[in-house]
């Protein structure tokens, strides 16, 4: 009876002992998993100015493309006024002169 509460015992013992080595182990795995999350998070943040810069930089691009078809579109428009204008000075004129000439 003495060797089975024996064996019993280390057996027991040695369930503690991987009980433990097992919550250790667990524990580490978590400290490392902390460890690396900390470390991807400053990397990160580390990259905000980056990623804000690369933000900027695009939004420029595409403002200034914006700014580049509005004016391309305003010269189209001022050259077909223009071309309108020039097209009617003529009879403007014409018109002008009848109505002075037709005041005296």
């Amino acid at each position: 009876m003495d060797d089975t509460l024996k064996r019993l015992l280390e057996a027991e013992m040695r369930a503690e002992g991987l009980a433990q080595q097992a919550e250790e182990e667990a524990e580490r795995l978590v400290q490392a998993a902390v460890t690396e999350a900390k470390a991807q998070e400053e990397r990160f943040r580390a990259r905000i100015p980056d990623l804000h810069k690369g933000y900027l930089q695009k939004s420029e691009e595409r403002a200034e493309q914006t700014i580049a078809e509005l004016k391309r579109r305003y010269d189209e428009r001022h050259v077909q006024l223009r071309n309108m204008a020039e097209e009617r000075e003529e009879d403007a004129l014409a018109a002008a002169f009848d109505l002075l000439l037709a005041a005296d």
